[in-house]
Order: structure tokens, then sequence, then C-alpha cells
């Protein structure tokens, strides 16, 4: 199976290792031409402004868009999430995004860098063991569309990570813990689109 990764910015090297772990081929994306005979493509944490602005300059947008058309998967981590919705509640004036998952999100909903955390999620999908999620400067999903699951919600409710169809969305970074559930069952959602 082969995974694309979004390799302009951010920790995109640590979600190749994962997808390795996983049992999955990794490839960079970088440029329209990457995106060819992939099974799925994973958006990854950074800096959401710089990514969607590298992104459009390099004609990765619709490529990425007609992927999600066709009915493969696609997961945000993070800046990926923002990337992700269709409603960024904060966002810069003019920042690119996909708009292909009905959520709305808040940039940095948790505060600044210093203000990162670790927290246990309960999520029914990956089995009765908590998950150990990784936030940094993470975004929040505020609404939650029709056809949008909750997969996980921190203890007071927030919302932390959703999937619509094929397209997954987390506040938090899997690629940073060892742990490769997460990686895993996005590797499922690709197995189920071919």
């Amino acid at each position: 199976m082969r995974i694309g990764v979004l390799a302009m910015q951010g920790d995109f090297i640590e979600h190749e290792a994962a997808l390795e772990r996983a049992g999955a081929a990794a490839v960079e994306v970088r440029l329209p031409q990457h995106m060819e005979e992939l099974d799925g493509l994973i958006i990854p944490g950074g800096e959401s402004t710089t990514i969607g602005l590298i992104a459009s300059r390099w004609g990765l947008l619709q490529p990425i868009r007609a992927l999600a058309m066709a009915g493969k998967p696609i997961w945000g981590t993070c800046a990926g999430m923002i990337l992700l919705a269709r409603e960024v509640l904060d966002g810069v004036l003019g920042q690119a995004t996909l708009g292909l998952m009905d959520i709305g999100v808040r940039r940095n909903a948790f505060g600044r860098q210093v203000d990162s955390f670790e927290a246990d999620l309960r999520v029914a999908e990956l089995g009765e063991e908590p998950f150990r999620a990784v936030f940094i400067r993470a975004p929040l999903i505020e609404r939650v569309g029709e056809g949008v699951a909750v997969l996980a919600r921190l203890e007071d409710g927030r919302v932390v990570a959703a999937r619509q169809g094929r397209l997954l969305a987390t506040s938090f970074h899997p690629e940073l813990t060892d742990d490769s559930r997460f990686h895993r069952y996005f590797l499922q959602l690709a197995g189920t689109s071919r």
C-alpha cells in the first residue's frame, strides 16, 4: 500500500516512519505528479498557513481534492486538520484550505507552544486501551456537520478527532508516539477504498 505524506513543512518524516512501522510504503508528496497511484494521503502538522500557501503555489490543492473525490482517504493531523476543514473560525485572511470536511475548527485553540500537553483519549475504533495523544499548539473541532462522526473527545467534551467517510482529522499528533493504532486505522480506510 502506497500512502502519500505532504512533505513541504512540518512533521512529515515522523508520519513516514509511523506508516512504515504499520506496514505501508510512504511516498513524499511535493508536486502533483507525486500523487499518482496513491492509496491515501496524510497532511501532517506544522503551520497551516505555510502549508496551505506552499500547496497552493505548487498546484497541489486541486489534485488533493480530486484524490478525495476519487474516494481515497485523506488524514489531516493538527495543521492538516485545519487544511481539511470547511470552516476555519479564526483563519488568516486568504488562508488556503481544501474545504473537504464538514467541520469548523479553531487554530491554536489550546494556546501557545508552552501550553502543549498530553492526554489519554478513549477511541472506540482503536479498542479498549486509551490512546495517549500529544497536543502541540493544537486546533480544536468546534463544529461538526451532518455525516461527521466524532471519534474522540477530551474529558471536558471538546472534540479532538473526527471522521467523515474516508476523511480523518485529529487535533493531536499520533506520529509522535510509538502507538501505531491510528496509522493502522487509516490504512484500513485506504484498504477499503481500492
